[in-house]
């Protein structure tokens, strides 16, 4: 039965420290390059997710080694890929778009399915992208099925990416192991979240991949050798961003230790954005602390980058008086639910005033009273509905369990927040 979860209302100024886990977007990254490396690496204080459990258990089906550390590291010891194999993906995007790649790079058969809301999603663009390359695959999405044979050609594919930029890192990822290596190019729309390509390609280069991303949509990745290493995870700052917003939501104060000084995460751009909505922010040695205004103010805002950020940003629009704009997130259609319409919906059941534009939406703070926020089996609106909840008496998240792709027990983590508050 689906959890429906009162979501606890501030009774004052939230104050607290919040440790958040490991990055979901660097461990599934770590995970794919370790698998494909030359030898043993290991991931400290990875995230363990729903979403990196799914990526450590479809790689495992491949014939990859990935074992508990004595420190809560993970082990990774690649091997010959093999199937026949059944990957289940979930409703992660990094798994359906990151492992078929490793998939064609196998000897066997490997069928993918996922959660039914996953047949929904765009995989076309990286499905036709790998036979371009070379492989043989059976379907255009989810359940699909890679008949690998140990190796794939490589060379030059053209894509449009305008989509996901999860369709441009998963070809990436195991391009060095391609016979040719692969040049990418991207025509269509402006690719959204381009951080997370930085974040690729930075972790290709620090494992010993030659990289070319100077030219502008090309990516051109040689073929070559994946150094074995050993990496400490960072904190997920997207993760962290909901805590971040109870701060500037209640006029309070939290800190969310080690963050970090660089960091190629798109969840860095909170800082800014809460600047603009009027909190003070300021990272120090001990981490990011951020304390909210008496009133938010409202912001308008691109978050074609940083669309991840879209539920988070929305939620605390709705509640700054005056009328806030979110533009270039059209991409937000197509991710685990089309976030755009379920943040109109939902915001509007409970008084709001939302409409949506072409490309993201319109907000005027109206009052807000109760009722249930339905999460759509998406986590960042279930932690959205947690931020409003803490404002407007009464609201009631449906299905809060689903933040488990992300940040395990987000509502303990919730409550022992407001509870250092008191």
């Amino acid at each position: 039965m689906t959890q429906l979860w009162p979501a606890p209302v501030a009774s004052g100024a939230v104050r607290a420290t919040v440790s958040v886990p490991g990055s979901k977007s660097i461990t599934n990254r770590a995970l794919v390059l370790a698998a494909l490396a030359e030898g043993p690496s290991t991931l400290r204080a990875p995230l363990r997710s729903r979403d990196t459990e799914l990526m450590a258990r479809a790689l495992g089906a491949l014939g990859v080694a990935v074992q508990d550390g004595p420190d809560g590291s993970w082990q990774v010891t690649p091997t010959s890929l093999h199937g026949p194999a059944e990957v289940e993906c979930g409703l992660a995007g990094t798994v359906m778009r990151f492992v078929p790649p490793v998939a064609a790079l196998a000897v066997g058969r490997i069928v993918f399915d996922g959660d039914a809301q996953a047949r929904q999603r765009p995989l076309d663009t990286m499905l036709n992208a790998l036979r371009e390359l070379g492989a043989d695959i059976d379907g255009n999405a989810l359940p699909f099925e890679v008949r690998g044979t140990g190796k794939l050609a490589g060379g030059p594919v053209t894509i449009d990416a305008s989509a996901s930029s999860q369709f441009v890192s998963g070809l990436l990822l195991s391009a060095p192991r391609f016979e040719q290596g692969v040049t990418l190019l991207h025509q269509g729309k402006p690719v959204p979240s381009l951080p997370h390509i930085d974040m690729t390609v930075s972790m290709l280069r620090a494992a010993g991949a030659d990289v070319d991303d100077a030219e502008p949509n090309t990516w051109r990745v040689a073929a070559g050798p994946i150094r074995a290493f050993d990496v400490e995870i960072e904190p997920d700052l997207s993760n962290a961003t909901p805590f971040l917003a109870a701060a500037a939501a209640t006029g309070g104060t939290v800190t969310v230790p080690g963050w970090p000084a660089q960091t190629t995460q798109a969840g860095d751009a909170i800082r800014e954005i809460l600047r603009q909505m009027g909190a003070e922010v300021q990272r120090t040695a001990r981490g990011l602390t951020v304390t909210g205004p008496d009133e938010l103010a409202p912001i308008d805002i691109d978050l074609h980058d940083v669309g991840e950020l879209t539920p988070t940003v929305a939620t605390l629009a709705a509640l700054a008086p005056g009328r806030s704009q979110l533009r270039g997130v059209a991409h937000l259609r197509g991710h685990e639910t089309d976030r755009l319409a379920a943040l109109q919906n939902e915001l509007n059941k409970l008084g709001g005033a939302v409409e949506q534009t072409e490309d993201g939406l319109l907000i005027e703070a109206r009052p807000l009273t109760g009722g249930t926020w339905h999460s759509y089996a998406d986590h960042r609106m279930a932690t959205a509905g947690a931020i409003l909840g803490l404002k407007v008496p009464g609201v009631v998240v449906e299905d809060i369990a689903t933040t488990n792709k992300t940040i395990p027990d987000f509502p303990g983590m919730w409550t022992a927040m407001l509870e250092d508050s008191m």
